[in-house]
């Protein structure tokens, strides 16, 4: 059953998690593009509580985040784990507020969407109470592959992740920034946030592995983007490294199209379509690079090129910041799809 509730034209919003990474950078979401909440209030675990957070020229004061603070709340972004997401979902719901969360405690459950809202807006409309936020690898390449499925379908992408260390989360971030230090000291390093050092090093192991030598993060790629495209039938197959880049996820892509697909075809569809920059001329050495796209909000493709080892296929490279849309950014402009 969808949601009958109607939402407040000024809806007040609480931001769950709000002092770890995603958090902080949802706040700055929602004070950047300036979304029209009445009130914005700040839940953490109780160790936050009494924190100040900057917020529109003025403080935000941390709460302990109960199963009470929604009382009152329309719109809860949370950014918290899939554990607490799980444990507070019916106290969210049961106070008539929406959770748009961005864990992975619902992404696959029948009934809650799971929302890029380039790709699939649409799905907002049938929420029974919880919108999922994919997972930030996910949610660029989506973006990136709209404007091509709607020229020909796709039907097998192939893709290989360069992701960065705050996709761990600020520890992670950390303990990259330690590491380094300690590396070009010559001192032991200290490996706490991976299953090796990060620093100057790529680690093919994000998540835990699956029987089938697969890593729950490539799982969640191939079944995700099937969802959210509507496709179930589409082939992904999918690579995840994380590499020693503090910001920002990198992918390289390769898609298999039903019919041929010409570059130019390809080159004007990104062009034109919302939340892309097409970053794309090899002569003047231009292409997305992550040291130099982080806290921006779109998806940058570039080195578009014909890939001559399938029928119908092209390669691209695809770069965005995962803590903006690949998460706060995200959940926010779900957000304003529940207010349009």
């Amino acid at each position: 059953m969808s949601w009958a509730k109607p939402m407040p034209a000024r809806p007040v919003v609480a931001v769950a998690g709000a002092t770890g990474a995603v958090g902080i950078e949802m706040l700055k979401v929602l004070e950047q593009r300036s979304f029209p909440a009445s009130r914005v209030v700040a839940l953490a675990s109780s160790r936050s509580a009494g924190k100040r957070l900057p917020f529109a020229g003025g403080e935000l004061i941390v709460e302990e985040m109960t199963e009470s603070s929604f009382e009152g709340v329309d719109i809860a972004l949370f950014s918290a784990g899939a554990g607490i997401s799980k444990q507070f979902r019916r106290a969210v719901n049961d106070a008539g507020c929406v959770m748009i969360d961005n864990s992975s405690a619902f992404r696959m459950d029948a009934d809650v969407p799971l929302v890029v809202p380039e790709v699939n807006s649409g799905d907002v409309s049938w929420h029974s109470g919880v919108i999922a936020n994919p997972n930030c690898s996910t949610i660029q390449m989506v973006v990136a592959l709209k404007p091509l499925q709607d020229i020909a379908p796709i039907e097998r992408v192939v893709v290989a992740t360069y992701q960065a260390a705050s996709g761990a989360g600020q520890a992670a971030m950390d303990e990259l920034y330690a590491q380094s230090g300690q590396f070009l000291a010559g001192d032991e390093l200290n490996v706490e946030q991976f299953a090796h050092r990060i620093a100057f090093n790529c680690i093919p192991h994000i998540d835990v592995f699956l029987d089938d030598g697969s890593t729950k993060e490539e799982w969640k790629m191939v079944v995700e983007t099937k969802k959210i495209m509507h496709a179930p039938d589409l082939a992904v197959h999918a690579t995840c490294v994380r590499v020693p880049v503090l910001r920002c996820h990198s992918e390289s892509v390769n898609i298999q199209f039903s019919s041929a697909v010409s570059l130019d075809a390809a080159r004007v569809a990104l062009s034109a379509a919302p939340g892309i920059t097409l970053m794309d001329d090899p002569s003047a050495a231009l292409y997305p690079m992550p040291a130099l796209l982080e806290g921006t909000d779109d998806t940058y493709v570039g080195r578009l090129r014909v890939d001559p080892t399938v029928e119908h296929g092209l390669a691209m490279w695809v770069v965005a910041d995962q803590l903006r849309k690949g998460a706060a950014l995200n959940a926010v402009q779900i957000a304003e799809e529940l207010l349009a």
